[in-house]
């Protein structure tokens, strides 16, 4: 495992050093300026949309309907178990973006949450006073070293993403992403398919019951929805890509990749 991801690591900084890019935040910026990412694909990804909002109305919504009714305890500790396996994707990351610091940060957060945390559970890492978590992936990583986002993609049932982000994700089936690794890649006896399969239908139920008013209004008061959620979409990424604080309308503490497998 160890060996695929130092060969991601590689290829990725390989890739990225033979761009003819900088990777300034002005670059980054207007690179992945909702404005500037074309909808190549208008007519796929408008029924790839209106599939998702089938699935929505008929899986997603009743479920976090019921999810939200749950214990605030009980919400938060699922919130908190599934950053923690997100740090198994975010800290390869930190390392291929140069943020060593962080890193570390992340790794010792990993740590301490999955031990005395309880598999995440309790996240004793902030109250220890580390560094709030901040997702990373390996779209992210490539946006950074001067990649552009390419055409603007909704996938069947993972949702709304781009040209660059979609492959970038194929890093995660390649040693990429460890918890994939022990779960579904390699036959372990502590795990099985079920546990990262269940992990990801989780995050989907947790982003859309933490989002359940605002979609909801965006949904009713939209003249187009669709368009509507592209520009929400791509604007909440590219303060990601920057790592920017400000907080796109709809959002809380969560993205639209929850449902993908980052």
């Amino acid at each position: 495992m160890i060996k695929k991801i130092i060969v991601i690591i590689i290829t990725t900084f390989t890739l990225v050093s033979n761009l003819q890019a900088g990777s300034d935040g002005e670059l980054i910026l207007k690179k992945n300026e909702p404005s500037e990412i074309k909808d190549c694909s208008e007519t796929f990804n408008k029924a790839s949309f209106a599939l998702n909002q089938g699935l929505d109305k008929i899986i997603f919504k009743p479920v976090a309907s019921v999810y939200r009714l749950m214990p605030s305890p009980v919400k938060t500790g699922v919130s908190n178990s599934l950053n923690n396996l997100g740090n198994l994707v975010t800290i390869p990351n930190n390392l291929l973006q140069g943020d060593f610091a962080l890193a570390g940060i992340n790794s010792g957060r990993f740590v301490i949450n999955t031990t005395v945390g309880i598999l995440g559970l309790f996240d004793v890492a902030s109250y220890l006073g580390f560094e709030e978590y901040t997702k990373e992936d390996y779209g992210q990583s490539l946006a950074v070293h001067g990649v552009g986002p390419g055409c603007y993609l909704v996938l069947p049932v993972l949702g709304p993403s781009t040209a660059r982000d979609t492959v970038a994700s194929l890093a995660n089936f390649y040693g990429g992403d460890a918890w994939y690794n022990v779960t579904v890649r390699n036959d372990t006896q502590y795990f099985r398919d079920v546990d990262y399969y269940s992990s990801k239908v989780t995050s989907g139920v947790d982003f859309r019951a933490k989002n359940f008013d605002s979609i909801e209004n965006l949904e009713k008061n939209s003249l187009d929805f669709y368009a509507s959620v592209k520009s929400l979409y791509l604007q909440d990424r590219q303060q990601r890509i920057l790592n920017s604080q400000k907080i796109i309308e709809t959002q809380d503490d969560s993205d639209w990749e929850e449902i993908e497998t980052q």
